[in-house]
């Protein structure tokens, strides 16, 4: 199981939401769970508009050296982070590791499905010869990620995209892990279904993660299943 979180408020050092806390996506790397298959930061950059910025690596998040001192210097506003546990049938490789990006969007699943190869057309979705060369990775994100950006290119809502794409997809893999998270550096999309999701708001800020990243006793928990849609000050709930 992946762990991941994404972040949007004024801008902080990104060790101080990857690692600077109790229970941070940095220990929930190796407790409760082993994430070890790899890492990945997305953030944008200080000037409005820019494209995000990724880090990844297909090693440990706490095996990699140059991570504490890049952490501790870039600052941003948002962010979006994971760490992975990859399942049989999936590819190892760094590809594999979220975030996904496409021009200004950042994208996570955490969680897991099934079959993933036969998906598209179990959903009546085939790819495309241009998609399936435009695949980062084999693996399921990979392919819930090019399903989530027809939606979004087709002109849907990040929430409209998100929420469609996991009802099609549960209801052709009724058992699938399907915790996605997808922010375009200004607001916050998020699903959880068959797995477990909770946000932390301020009057400034919101942080929105698997599970807690720090002994704050305002973490909320999302119901099962469940669309959130946060932005720095606004946060709304909808079931799936």
């Amino acid at each position: 199981m992946c762990c991941h979180l994404a972040y949007i408020g004024p801008p902080r050092p990104l060790a101080e939401l990857i690692s600077g806390t109790p229970h941070s996506l940095y220990e929930q790397a190796w407790t409760p769970t082993v994430n070890a298959d790899g890492f990945g930061i997305g953030w944008y950059p200080a000037n409005d508009g820019a494209p995000p910025v990724r880090y990844r690596r297909s090693l440990p998040i706490w095996a990699d050296a140059n991570l504490p001192g890049l952490a501790a210097t870039i600052r941003s506003g948002a962010v979006l982070a994971a760490v992975r546990s990859a399942t049989p049938g999936n590819s190892y490789e760094e590809s594999a590791v979220a975030p996904y990006t496409l021009g200004h969007w950042l994208f996570s699943h955490n969680g897991r499905v099934d079959d993933w190869e036969l998906l598209p057309e179990d959903m009546g979705e085939p790819l495309s010869a241009a998609e399936l060369l435009d695949a980062e990775a084999r693996c399921d994100t990979a392919l819930l990620w090019i399903m989530a950006v027809r939606r979004l290119t087709d002109g849907a809502p990040a929430g409209e995209a998100l929420a469609d794409l996991v009802r099609q997809t549960a209801g052709a893999r009724p058992t699938a892990r399907l915790n996605l998270l997808l922010t375009d550096g200004h607001a916050i999309a998020a699903t959880r279904h068959n797995g477990t999701l909770w946000y932390l708001p301020a009057h400034d800020a919101i942080t929105v993660a698997t599970a807690p990243t720090s002994d704050d006793d305002g973490w909320r928990e999302v119901p099962d299943p469940s669309l959130l849609l946060a932005t720095e000050r606004t946060t709304e709930i909808e079931p799936l």
